[in-house]
């Protein structure tokens, strides 16, 4: 079992385009083998104390294998759709617990 932490972190102005994104690609996950476990949108008032900004978005997704999260990463449909991510994404912090 592989298990991903992301905090997305997207560019002002740019949150539909990031949402088309993930409107593509999230549904290819459980051809994977994968969950979404959580999605979670996030702002500044939700943050209670840091030094990290609050991420637009918090998702934890689970994958059976290495195998499985790499062919979903390779995925030519998600790939197509690469440009909408690079575009409205600022940065992305991973955690990743196998």
């Amino acid at each position: 079992m592989v298990t991903i932490t992301q905090f997305v972190y997207v560019k002002p102005g740019k949150e539909e385009i990031f949402r088309q994104f993930e409107s593509l690609a999230l549904p290819l996950i459980p051809q994977y083998n994968g969950k979404l476990l959580l999605r979670l949108r996030t702002g500044p008032e939700q943050l209670i104390q840091g030094e990290l900004e609050a991420p637009y978005e918090i998702h934890l997704v689970s994958f059976e294998s290495e195998a499985d999260l790499a062919a979903y990463m390779a995925d030519q449909i998600r790939e197509q759709y690469l440009y909408l991510k690079e575009e409205s994404v600022l940065k992305v912090m991973t955690v990743k617990q196998s």
